[in-house]
């Protein structure tokens, strides 16, 4: 079963990004999901949502 939530390590692995800019990324989409009415973790992002975001479909087309 695939995690529901996606730590930093996750974040880092995923994006090929440094351990700084994945706090980053997580802080920014969390309070996109917040100011959406979605319940967050701190530290970690969801999986699902961190998808939407970095692999839209088309996007840089």
């Amino acid at each position: 079963m695939d995690k529901l939530y996606l730590n930093v390590s996750d974040v880092m692995e995923l994006l090929g990004v440094s351990k700084s800019k994945a706090y980053q990324i997580i802080k920014d989409l969390n309070g996109e999901m917040s100011a959406k009415g979605y319940l967050t973790v701190n530290g970690k992002v969801n999986r699902r949502y961190l998808y939407e975001r970095c692999y839209q479909e088309g996007a840089g087309a």
